[in-house]
């Protein structure tokens, strides 16, 4: 019985699709108001031309590139331009809606700008005509497929190619990510059985690799890059602070109720698909992604880490999937997990990919909410190897690296734990008999 269904118990209140998408728009252009405040139009006009012209292969931090003011712009306009697709498109607002755009606006700090994403849409958008279907249907594809859009800018701005060439075959090969990615996501949800959140990270990472291997294969072979800033805890941290606390207040005077629906959140284990705004409404899940990403500012202030770029970006995925799957209850034991692996492995947990593992790897929040924290643990100390490990197979070109490794992770771990879990007492294994 769910305390929707309790005697006198009222219930969920039920906002409308445009009514959410308006709130995840004012938080959009908060970050516009906020960058334009902190540096200036003309400083954030030069500061976005360097963003929409440099490659964004992990790690690109915005903040080095454009300036703090220029990223948050960016990111802004970005989520903005989304919503607009989203409403033109009569799109429904779900769980998954709310964590896809929040997930652009986070993105949007690193990797993601408003010149590189849009061939990506086109080729999903492409997909839809070729089957018939509507774009509403395949629009969360569309948005979260977006962590290829380094392909684009990797190819475009080459120095290894003229631009009469590259600017057309970055396009080519962007739309034909997209036209592919629907139908690739599909199959490969099956494989991590919706244990790990970020299908579309899985789905990239496996895309990313077979790209890269075609391209350098041509003699075509990305290089690193690096640019992580730092200094900005003060400013960044009071900024996100109040964006939590809005939206603790606002969840409350949109359900009164919000207490015990937030009990009930918890409750649920986070297996995709895992709908909280269906659920319990929007306002419970506000109230939620204000904790879960005031656990991740926590982690990282206790640990000393930097906030930047990536690293809000990965907060805020943690935000936006408090509205798919995760909660307080099952995201700290893969935090956990990560930490306890920094203790014994030769890196620091502030060390940047093992920050990003910990924020990021709470994608895995399912298996400890169904199979319990201990085994969250697990696979958190697991993830914070395999993170590290397949960056290079698609060479930083796909964003969800975390996503990648988490997938594999998942995969692994689920079945493995699900065949424990299920042996019956005094069976003999098959291969004793």
């Amino acid at each position: 019985m769910t305390i929707a269904n309790l005697p006198g118990a009222a219930e969920p209140v039920q906002l409308s699709d445009r009514a959410i998408l308006g709130i995840v728009a004012a938080y959009a252009a908060v970050f516009v108001l906020f960058g334009l405040v902190v540096d200036g139009p003309a400083t954030v006009m030069r500061g976005l031309i360097e963003i929409v012209s440099t490659r964004d292969a992990l790690l690109t931090d915005y903040f080095g590139v454009g300036g703090k003011g220029a990223a948050c712009v960016n990111a802004g306009l970005l989520t903005l331009l989304a919503c607009i697709f989203y409403h033109r498109c009569a799109a429904k607002i779900s769980g998954a809606a709310v964590a896809c755009l929040f997930l652009v606006l986070g993105f949007g700090l690193f990797g993601k700008n408003i010149l590189n994403i849009w061939f990506i849409v086109l080729g999903v958008f492409l997909y839809c005509r070729f089957k018939g279907e509507t774009f509403a249907t395949h629009i969360n594809t569309a948005f979260f497929g977006t962590a290829l859009a380094p392909i684009f800018s990797e190819i475009a701005f080459s120095t290894a190619l003229p631009f009469p060439v590259a600017l057309p075959l970055g396009a080519a090969t962007a739309t034909l990510i997209g036209f592919v990615l629907a139908p690739a996501a599909a199959q490969l949800f099956k494989a991590h059985q919706g244990y790990s959140l970020y299908n579309m990270g899985f789905t990239a990472g496996i895309i990313g690799v077979l790209i890269v291997a075609l391209y350098k294969s041509f003699g075509f072979v990305p290089d690193p890059v690096m640019i992580w800033t730092t200094g900005y805890n003060r400013l960044l941290g009071g900024f996100l602070v109040a964006i939590f606390l809005s939206m603790a207040v606002l969840g409350y005077l949109l359900d009164r109720n919000v207490v015990a629906r937030m009990l009930q959140i918890v409750r649920e284990s986070g297996q995709a698909p895992a709908d909280f705004v269906a659920l319990t409404g929007f306002g419970p899940v506000l109230v939620n992604m204000s904790l879960t990403g005031a656990v991740g500012l926590a982690y990282v202030f206790l640990i000393g880490g930097d906030l930047n770029g990536p690293v809000i970006g990965a907060i805020f995925a943690i935000v936006g999937f408090a509205a798919y799957g995760k909660h307080p209850r099952n995201i700290w034991p893969i935090m956990l997990g990560v930490f306890l692996g920094s203790l014994v492995k030769p890196w620091s947990a502030d060390d940047p990919s093992a920050l990003l593992a910990a924020l990021f790897g709470t994608t895995l929040a399912p298996i400890a909410g169904r199979f319990g924290w201990h085994w969250g643990v697990v696979v958190g100390f697991l993830h914070s190897s395999a993170a590290r490990s397949v960056g290079t197979v698609h060479a930083g070109l796909n964003l969800y690296n975390n996503g990648f490794a988490a997938g594999i992770v998942a995969a692994v771990m689920a079945a493995v734990i699900i065949s424990l879990q299920t042996r019956q007492p005094g069976q003999i294994p098959p291969g004793d008999k």
